[in-house]
């Protein structure tokens, strides 16, 4: 994580993993197939404790729609702290490697419960469909800031969109 947070998803070499890690590159091979496979652990990594983080300080909000909004914009203003590292993570994870797909499969789930947290009691119904929609919302538009031709601020803009699309305006819908 280091090395991508001083240079991106280019600045993660294998080589540099197991130095860095103070071990040999077989090592490193042992646990991770690739690059991808690698930053897309980390990316496992920082979502669940991302996921600690927010059972001590649960979201805050009237609505189902501005609690979600106020979770993942955190999470977002975290990423965009960290640009380069954002950027690396969120490479891995469009990765067609199995042992990365892996992993996006695992962020999908954390992403989907700390989105059905978020929307609170009484849960809307599908809740679960509502999160995973979401979620993919979250992931399209992260994938567009990665690539260039978004940012934070359209990126948070498309998550209240879809939250306030997604989610009953009172607690009674």
């Amino acid at each position: 994580m280091d090395l991508a947070l001083e240079g991106g998803y280019e600045a993660v070499q294998m080589r540099d993993v197991a130095t860095q890690a103070g071990v040999a590159m077989g090592t490193v091979y042992r646990y991770f197939s690739s690059k991808d496979h690698l930053l897309a652990a980390a990316a496992v990594y920082w979502v669940e404790q991302l996921e600690v983080r927010l059972s001590t300080k649960p979201a805050f909000g009237a609505t189902p729609a501005e609690r979600v909004t106020e979770v993942l914009g955190r999470a977002l203003r975290v990423l965009a702290r960290q640009p380069q590292l954002g950027t690396a993570v969120f490479a891995a994870l469009s990765s067609p490697e199995p042992a990365a797909v892996e992993s996006q499969m695992q962020i999908s789930s954390i992403m989907e419960s700390i989105v059905s947290k978020a929307i609170g009691e009484p849960a809307p119904a599908g809740v679960e469909e509502r999160s995973r929609m979401i979620g993919h919302v979250w992931y399209s538009a992260m994938t567009g800031w990665v690539n260039g031709w978004s940012n934070v601020d359209r990126v948070y803009g498309e998550l209240e969109i879809a939250a306030d699309l997604l989610l009953p305006t009172t607690l009674t819908s």
